[in-house]
């Protein structure tokens, strides 16, 4: 599966489990949280104030 800017980060984080680091340094601790299982890269950025294209950066996401 390729991972986007709309897979859940508990998709994230089964396709590439060393995002996991990358979300933590961007201040998102709750990574096996319930919200985790719905909420998206892209609204989980959004709700933490992230620039989308930063974090896809750092999470090697191509932005599409």
């Amino acid at each position: 599966m390729a991972v986007t800017a709309d897979s859940t980060i508990a998709e994230l984080l089964r396709e590439k489990p060393e995002s996991a680091q990358v979300l933590f340094r961007f201040g998102m601790g709750c990574l096996g949280c319930a919200i985790a299982n719905n909420e998206t890269v892209r609204e989980a950025a959004q709700a933490h104030g992230i620039p989308l294209g930063e974090m896809l950066e750092a999470l090697g996401i191509p932005e599409k």
